[in-house]
């Protein structure tokens, strides 16, 4: 099947079959980049010790900030292309692929080589003590290094899904996991390079990954392809992708703020050790929010063309199926957080203390997972149809407005378990105020439909 006629389909094709046509590659490439993540970390915890699991906690911020400007340009982009081939306007969509290209080499070089000159003053901001401080540090350095790589690789995923080649993306996520998951091998346990080996592995399967997605876009025969005169920015186009990029990149930066204030509260109120099982819990609990991220990233394209092509009744079918699967994902989620959180402790460190800690951070933390997927979801559908102020609003109000407020009163009362209750806590609450919004517009779509 062309790519065309795969575009046009999106239109056409029963929405079930589409979404587990779309759904199912970005699921599972979202499920094997959490994990080359938790590889890192597993082979962290167990080989180099717990203050190195603690130290790549530190680290949190910096990978999500990154994300931030990533999904900006990314998010923004995929969204963009979607719409531009709704509207079966070719020529925008093919110039805002050589835009999300030069968008991503500026931002990409930026954000690594300022970050880079001020690493160590960011990273004792970030909640690093004097015994992590050496391990987040020499894990970044690598890290904002390759930065422009990681930046385009993840960029050029998000357009490959928003250009029909769902299946495409996929693969160059699991070879990334399958390469970084060799290389770890090869630098921590055989060459002793200790954290350093895990951000070379992710650094050099990024780069590699990204070499082959380049090759597919330069395929003329594709409906989107690189070519000469795409690259120059346009400032319609860049507002455009910005405009729709925004909303994933404030609530990335709001994460970011979020988990340095959650950081700087363990150590407050806990020591390294809560930092480290604090780490431990969020790569557990990321396992599912990929689940539902791959999910959002196979309705984006569909959204996306429905709502160009102004069939608000396919639109709503496909928001209405991925909720019900979104509460299915997170409630496996929250069962294995329930029954078994030991061994997903004893996975990433041989430390009693550390599991210990880990099993506390586990089951509160993922206490409401059952009902998160929806919020992510209905924020997900806002940002796919270019409803913006309505995004970013769901989008930074769990954090700022909820999760903050409730980070600074409870552990005063309570101690760290007020940091850890703060979060399932703001999770009840983001639910019913999405909820309330999303019954309030789809009455309106109702009377489109």
């Amino acid at each position: 099947m062309d790519n065309k006629k795969a575009t046009l389909e999106l239109g056409t094709k029963p929405v079930g079959k589409l979404l587990a046509q779309y759904a199912l590659p970005a699921i599972i490439a979202m499920t094997a980049a959490s994990l080359y993540n938790i590889i890192d970390r597993v082979f962290i915890g167990q080989v180099v010790g717990p203050m190195a699991i603690s130290g790549l906690a530190i680290t949190f911020p910096f990978m999500i900030l990154a994300a931030a400007f990533g999904a900006a340009v990314g998010v923004g982009a995929a969204t963009t292309i979607s719409v531009k081939l709704g509207q079966k306007d070719y020529e925008s969509a093919e110039n805002t692929l050589g835009n999300t290209i030069t968008l991503n080499l500026i931002i990409g070089l930026a954000f690594g080589g300022i970050c880079l000159l001020f690493l160590d003053p960011i990273l004792r901001f970030f909640g690093a003590s004097d015994a992590t401080l050496p391990y987040a540090r020499d894990f970044m350095q690598i890290i904002l290094a390759g930065n422009v790589f990681s930046h385009m690789y993840f960029g050029m995923n998000a357009v490959l899904r928003a250009a029909s080649k769902p299946r495409m993306a996929m693969f160059a996520t699991i070879f990334t996991v399958a390469m970084n998951i060799l290389l770890d091998a090869v630098f921590i346990l055989w060459w002793h390079w200790g954290i350093k080996g895990a951000a070379f592995a992710t650094v050099i399967s990024q780069v590699l990954a990204l070499c082959w997605q380049m090759k597919l876009f330069a395929n003329k025969n594709e409906l989107l392809h690189l070519k000469r005169g795409i690259y120059k920015l346009k400032a319609n186009l860049v507002r455009n992708i910005i405009s729709i990029g925004i909303s994933p990149f404030l609530m990335n930066a709001c994460a970011c703020i979020i988990v340095i204030f959650i950081n700087n509260q363990l150590v407050k109120f806990g020591g390294d050790i809560a930092v480290g099982a604090y780490g431990i819990a969020n790569s557990i609990a990321m396992i599912f929010i990929m689940f539902v991220i791959g999910l959002n990233q196979g309705m984006q394209p569909i959204a996306g063309y429905n709502y160009g092509a102004q069939q608000y009744g396919r639109m709503m079918r496909v928001v209405k199926l991925s909720i019900i699967t979104a509460i299915c994902i997170m409630l496996t989620g929250w069962t294995l957080a329930m029954l078994a959180p030991y061994y997903c402790a004893r996975m990433f460190t041989k430390d009693p203390q550390l599991i210990k800690g880990s099993i506390k951070a586990i089951q509160i933390i993922m206490m409401m997972y059952p009902f998160i997927g929806c919020q992510m979801v209905i924020t997900n559908f806002f940002q796919c149809i270019g409803k913006v102020k309505i995004s970013i609003f769901l989008s930074l109000s769990r954090q700022l407005l909820f999760l903050l407020p409730l980070l600074v009163l409870l552990p005063n009362f309570y101690g760290i378990n007020g940091v850890w209750a703060s979060m399932p806590t703001s999770d009840l609450i983001s639910v019913i105020v999405a909820i309330s919004i999303m019954t309030v517009y789809l009455r309106r779509f109702k009377k489109e439909m």
